[in-house]
This record gives C-alpha cells, structure tokens and sequence, in this order.
C-alpha cells in the first residue's frame, strides 16, 4: 500500500536547476523511482554531465536552457514539447540570489534575480500547460511544483532584497495559479527550503556547518533526502489533494 501511495513509476517530469544544489536532489530523488527526468540548466557543459551520472539509475535527458531570459524559456518549452505529448510533473527550481547593502543594490541583480525566479516560473509554465492537461486526470492530477525558500516566509538576516522578495512573489503566484488551474486537474505547490549545501548557500557552509545548523530550530542543515522526499510526497498519489500550499522544509527556521 505504501508503495503504491508514493509510487512515480512511469512518470515524466522536468527539473529546472536540475544540475546542481536542490534541483540536482530531486531529480536524483525522481530518477531513483522510475521517473523520466529532463534536467535544465545554464552551462550545457554541466547539465550534460550531470544527465549522463543519473542516467547510471534511470533515464535522465539534459536540455540546457538559460532561464533568465524568454528566448531561453520559450526554447526549453518548445524542446520538451518536440520530445513529449504529456508532462506529468514540472519543478520550477531554477533561481538565483544577489545580496549587497540596500544603498548599494544594482538594478542588473534585481533584474535578473527577479526575471530568473519569478518571470521564468510564470512562463515557463503557461507554455507547458498543454503538456500538463493532457497528463492530468481526476484521480491523478499532474503536478507544477515551484521551489521558494524560508526567506520568502520572514525577513533574512542577509541583505538580499530581491531574493527574498522575488521568493515571496513565488509563494503568492503558486496560491494564484493554483486557485485558477484546479479545474484543469493541475495542481501547484511551493516547497520552501531552508538552508541546503548548494553553490548558492557555500558561503554560509564554508564557515562550517555547525554554524548554519546553529540557526535551525532542529539542530542541522537540511539533507537531499528532505527536499527530494517532499517533492516526492508532492507528486505522488499521497499528495494528490494538495494545491496552493507553501510547505516549508527547513528545520523549523519559520517558526521563528
């Protein structure tokens, strides 16, 4: 029974940020369970590489795409849809960060910070929703998962502006998109991280690790199993009737 319950075999989806930090532990997670997974990133070098290392446990497909701008959204849309019919889970998981004081904040981070982690989201989505109905059904919805953060939840102690902002922005288009989409059997969700060893957060993590997990309630950094696991549940027949939830994973770094 719980097989079945958490069961994606045969499933396809596409993970957006797939090469690296929180985007490379779910697809990781997808492919360990059957999924055909098309991962997403910036340097194709990279994104190929790290394709042809998962395909060793599955079937993993790159398609390198710079997400920051439309000509990079439109493209991984149109190449998904040349190699697919139905889409049965989209992670929306591409993003980028940019911290400096306030007085000193440029207009190139905000922009870019916002066009990657919102704008992308947003577009992205829409150009696949063709793929997604055809994949959806009463009894199994297909699934857009966006990936906030913590930061999005409570001001940060860093002074990154735009991110927070832009993960907030996240969170309240997951709800909007959600609300409008449901009678299409497509549900969204935002899974909102805390603090994740990934090439965003390695300065924290290189002042060790004890110091990051000395800011989280649960005494520890957050695993790949934690955020791979959720996105799991997310998809799965155990979350079917989950839409427009924002579900932290982060040691209880929002309650406080």
């Amino acid at each position: 029974m719980t097989d079945e319950l958490f069961s994606l075999e045969g499933k396809t989806a596409v993970v957006t940020g797939g090469s690296r930090g929180i985007g490379l532990m779910i697809a990781n997670g997808f492919v360990e369970r059957g999924v055909k997974v098309y991962i997403s990133s910036r340097k194709a070098e990279v994104c190929d590489a790290v394709a042809a290392e998962l395909s060793e446990k599955g079937e993993c497909i790159s398609l390198p795409f710079d997400l920051s701008s439309m000509e990079g959204v439109e493209g991984l849309a149109n190449a998904v849809k040349e190699r697919e019919d139905t889409l049965d889970i989209l992670v929306n998981n591409a993003g980028a960060a940019w911290g400096v004081p306030m007085e000193e904040y440029p207009e190139e981070g905000w922009d870019k910070v916002m066009n990657l982690n919102v704008k992308a989201i947003f577009f992205l989505t829409v150009r696949l929703l063709p793929l997604l109905r055809k994949a959806a059904s009463d009894e199994d919805p297909a699934r857009v998962i966006n990936i906030g953060s913590v930061d999005g939840l409570r001001v940060p102690l860093l002074q990154n502006y735009a991110y927070s902002a832009s993960k907030a922005a996240v969170h309240m288009l997951t709800r909007h998109m959600a609300h409008h989409l449901v009678e299409d059997r497509i549900t969204i969700n935002a899974i909102a991280p805390g603090p994740f060893p990934s090439k965003m957060t390695k300065f924290m993590f290189d002042m060790g690790e004890e110091v990051v997990a000395s800011g989280v309630p649960l005494g520890r950094a957050g695993a790949p199993d934690d955020v791979a696991g959720t996105a799991i549940y997310l998809s799965s027949k155990a979350g079917a009737y989950l839409t427009g939830t924002v579900i932290p994973v982060g040691g209880g770094i929002a309650t406080n």
